[in-house]
């Protein structure tokens, strides 16, 4: 489950009244299904969001949670598979070879950073946290976290005076990313941290909202990312209103004083208008994004980039068109779950091993 979503199940938990217990893997070995870092919510009722292990573990931290609830504090569990006689005692049946190592904590007032990780997440700000899992030191209990960016700091349940130590751990692994534990000595005592960067979800710049817009909205918005549309259109703007985070009645000529393409990760040109797409590509040709797709054959993005020119400038080496993943896709259900897979692939696996994933051959409209 992405950041956004956890965000969103927090937020109304909390306006129902809800207990909430956040489950966080801090270590691994082996073959496991979540990492470091990864993270679920579970409610004073029994529900959860986010999974661990895809569903094996799940009804077990369901009742770890009640305890931390109950106890009113924070515990760590260890599930270790690569015991079979250990596995079959337990009755879990994860057929995983691994070990996870997971800690529990409630979300009470002074273990709750998801307000402050809600506001850089919104703004885009990359942050990390350093979460205490064992503690020597005198008024640092477990549990209690260090939320920082570059600029800011906020603490729950930190003592100002270890401001500067907590805070350094997380900006270290924020420079570094990932997740990693961490033993330090500080004055009073030794303390164990978990160390890990918030995920930022995906912003998705969608260019034009016709009706096979919808699909990729669909799964875009599964997948916890940020979507914006833009299209010139006001029938088109007015029916996919409430189907995406901002839409803008945006004409291509005006796109780029109207938003910032560097505001996004990706963008998706699929207006199918040709004079349009050609405006769209022109105001992201001076862009940063990493991903543009362009919906259409291949002899269709080659007679826009021969009308572009040298307006064209870097494009070619981020222009994915026709766009999407080559999954053998013919509707726009499809071809929208091949765009979302491709920018997905282009976003998160290194470019020595996207060289040799299939990319779309067609996109015939």
């Amino acid at each position: 489950m992405s950041t956004r979503q956890l965000i969103e199940a927090f937020d109304a938990w909390r306006r129902a009244g809800e207990d909430i217990v956040l489950a966080t893997v801090t270590g691994t070995a082996g073959s496991t299904y979540s990492k470091p870092g990864a993270q679920m919510l579970i409610s004073g009722d029994g529900q959860f969001r986010g999974l661990l292990s895809g569903g094996c573990l799940e009804g077990d931290l369901v009742e770890h949670a009640k305890d931390v609830i109950a106890r009113g504090l924070p515990k760590a569990v260890r599930y270790d598979m690569r015991n079979r006689d250990e596995d079959q005692l337990w009755g879990l049946g994860l057929g995983c070879d691994g070990a996870i190592d997971i800690f529990l904590q409630a979300l009470d007032e002074e273990h709750e950073p998801f307000a402050a990780i809600a506001r850089r997440v919104s703004a885009r700000i990359p942050s990390a946290y350093a979460l205490v899992l064992e503690s020597a030191v005198p008024g640092l209990p477990s549990g209690a976290v260090a939320l920082a960016d570059e600029a800011d700091v906020d603490l729950y349940a930190v003592p100002e005076q270890l401001l500067g130590e907590l805070a350094g751990i997380a900006r270290v692994r924020l420079a570094t990313g990932g997740a990693a534990r961490v033993q330090c000595e500080l004055e009073g005592g030794a303390i164990d941290v978990l160390a890990a960067t918030i995920p930022l979800p995906v912003h998705l710049l969608v260019l034009g909202g016709g009706p096979d817009a919808m699909p990729l909205l669909r799964i875009a918005r599964e997948l916890g990312w940020y979507v914006t549309v833009g299209d010139h259109r006001r029938a088109y703007v007015e029916r996919i209103r409430g189907t995406a985070d901002v839409v803008h009645d945006v004409a291509p000529a005006d796109l780029a004083r109207s938003l910032d393409p560097n505001a996004y990760d990706a963008a998706v040109i699929m207006s199918h208008h040709l004079q349009s797409d050609r405006g769209y590509l022109r105001a992201l040709a001076s862009s940063r994004l990493p991903y543009i797709g362009l919906l259409g054959p291949r002899a269709r993005r080659e007679r826009l980039m021969s009308e572009l020119g040298d307006e064209a400038g870097d494009l070619g080496t981020r222009l994915y068109g026709p766009v999407g993943l080559d999954i053998g896709a013919d509707t726009p259900q499809g071809i929208a779950l091949a765009i979302a897979a491709e920018i997905h692939t282009v976003l998160k696996v290194p470019r020595s091993r996207r060289d040799s994933t299939p990319r779309s051959r067609s996109n015939v409209v």
